[in-house]
């Protein structure tokens, strides 16, 4: 059986799925441990400031979130590496 996104309801970017798969590979996360990327607009009306948010959600233990003031398709991978390594969950 072949599932089909509701009606209005978007398939995941490409480029999210790359993210969180490199997410994964940066931190070492194992498969029961959740990653979360969300694109979200915040700011004034009309000049808005995108945000790229990452969490991660381990089955056991504290959650982590990282926000990146980019939108997800500026982010390269030396971006992400930093903001997640230097805030690197123990």
């Amino acid at each position: 059986m072949h599932l089909e996104p509701r009606p209005g309801i978007a398939w995941p970017s490409s480029r999210l799925r790359e993210l969180k798969d490199a997410v994964r590979a940066l931190l070492g996360l194992d498969d029961d441990t959740a990653v979360i990327i969300r694109q979200l607009v915040r700011g004034e009306v009309g000049r808005p400031a995108p945000e790229t948010v990452v969490g991660v959600l381990p089955m056991d233990g504290e959650a982590h979130r990282w926000t990146l003031h980019r939108p997800a398709e500026q982010i390269t991978e030396t971006e992400l590496r930093t903001a997640l390594l230097r805030h690197r969950p123990s």
